[in-house]
């Protein structure tokens, strides 16, 4: 791999002009704002805001991961899970989920290199989607939308995570940091990033998804949550069981936020 299919002509000039289209080129690369947070390992973020050449601004990602400690991918090479590196596995989920009709990120370029335990290192690059995650941008929009506003947004929401469920996929991070908001003309879209975690569960699905619903619940503004939640699930079910359902994402939350308070207070004890 090296230049994927869904980049430009032009973009693809752009990745070979930059290195960013073989393996060694992305590892060297060093023209990027680094966003790698603490406890990552071997992975590193950049943000690259690039001219494409006629003047137009050009936003990318790149994400490598370089080798991990030889009992990690040992561990892996003996469970099956070292034939596909971190950025494959997120290049396939992307593939896969885009395919199905869900919206995300284009991947431009990726690779991998691989020895006798695995792939040793990877990387991918992907075009940044349009807006804002929803972490950052939804209680301003909450605080100036009328009520059909937030209900296009709220079916949005559930057409978005349905899409993703009935693809068979599960998130494993879909937190509202993870949700982009673009705001247009004909309403809010919006798109899933970062699916380097994401899988297809052979088993459990229904556990799987309660904890995608949670991870949502638990991250979107209190005020949202009070007034629209059930309005939101309703649309996502798009049939019954919503009981079912209300009290097993409610017992994922409640463990989540005691999660929380436990570890607010360690570090307050530290």
């Amino acid at each position: 791999m090296s230049v994927l299919p869904e980049a430009t002509a032009e973009e693809a000039d752009l990745l070979k002009g930059l290195g960013l289209d073989t393996l060694e080129g992305a590892f060297a690369f060093a023209r990027g704002e680094e966003l790698s947070k603490d406890r990552l390992g071997t992975r590193r973020r950049f943000r690259l805001r690039l001219g494409d050449g006629s003047g137009s601004p050009v936003q990318w990602y790149l994400k490598r991961y370089g080798p991990d400690a030889w009992p990690q991918r040992l561990a892996r090479r003996l469970t099956g899970r070292g034939r596909a590196g971190p950025a494959q596995r997120e290049l396939e989920a992307i593939r896969r989920l885009r395919a199905a009709g869900v919206p995300t990120a284009r991947s431009l370029a990726a690779g991998q290199e691989s020895d006798l335990l695995g792939v040793r290192r990877s990387y991918i690059v992907l075009d940044a989607v349009p807006g804002d995650a929803l972490e950052r941008c939804f209680a301003d929009c909450l605080a100036r939308w009328d009520a059909a506003e937030v209900q296009r947004f709220n079916a949005a929401l559930a057409e978005l995570v349905r899409g993703l469920h009935a693809a068979g996929w599960v998130h494993r991070d879909l937190y509202a940091s993870h949700v982009f908001l673009d705001e247009t003309p004909d309403g809010p879209r919006l798109r899933l990033i970062d699916l380097a975690r994401c899988f297809a569960p052979r088993w459990r699905r229904f556990r799987w998804r309660v904890k995608d619903l949670a991870q949502l619940e638990y991250s979107m503004p209190p005020a949202w949550v009070e007034q629209y939640w059930d309005e939101f699930l309703v649309g996502y079910l798009a049939g019954g069981g919503q009981d079912r359902w209300e009290r097993a994402i409610g017992r994922k939350v409640a463990s989540m936020r005691h999660r929380h308070r436990r570890r607010q207070r360690k570090e307050g004890g530290s």
